[in-house]
C-alpha cells in the first residue's frame, strides 16, 4: 500500500517538530538565565540626590522650591540667628516627613558650614551618599547615612 497523498509524510513532519519543540522546552526550564541584578542592596528613597533632587523643585504653582524658599528667609533677614532657627525648624520638619533616620543638612557657602539640621551621629556614619545644590548664594550640602 504506496502512500500517494504523503499523509504519512507530514504526520511524521509533525511529530518530529512537536518532539523538537517539547526538548527545546525542557532544555529552556532546566537551564535557567538568573536576571540581571544591578545593585544587591535595595535603595528606596533615602539617597542624598534623591532628597535634593526633591529640595530643589518646585514646591506649589508658584515656581518656588524649597531650597528658594529658605535662601530667601535667610536673605530677608541678613542671615541673622533668629532666621537661621527658623530655617533649620523648617528643615526640620521637611526631612522628618521624609522619614530620614540620620542626615545632616549644612550651608556652606554664606553661613560657612553651618549645619541648619542634623539627626545621629554623623562620626559613626557608614556609606554616606552626599549631594550639593546651590541657591542664588547660598549652597547647601546633605549627608544621608
Amino acid at each position: 500500500m504506496l502512500d500517494e497523498k504523503g499523509n504519512l509524510f507530514i504526520i511524521e513532519a509533525i511529530l518530529a517538530i512537536t518532539i523538537l519543540l517539547m526538548a527545546v522546552f525542557v532544555v529552556n526550564t532546566v537551564i535557567s538565565i538568573p536576571s540581571p541584578d544591578y545593585s544587591y542592596e535595595t535603595h528606596d528613597l533615602k539617597s542624598a540626590q534623591d532628597i535634593m533632587e526633591i529640595l530643589s523643585g518646585k514646591i506649589n504653582f508658584t515656581d518656588q522650591t524649597f531650597l528658594g524658599e529658605i535662601s530667601a528667609i535667610l536673605k530677608e533677614n541678613k542671615n541673622s540667628k533668629k532666621s537661621i532657627r527658623e530655617v533649620s525648624d523648617i528643615c526640620k520638619n521637611k526631612f522628618d516627613s521624609f522619614k530620614l533616620t540620620n542626615y545632616k543638612f549644612c550651608e556652606n557657602n554664606k553661613l560657612k558650614g553651618k549645619v541648619l539640621a542634623s539627626k545621629g551621629n554623623y562620626d559613626n556614619a557608614d556609606k554616606v551618599t552626599v549631594a550639593t545644590r546651590t541657591y542664588r548664594d547660598y549652597s547647601y550640602t546633605l549627608y544621608v547615612w
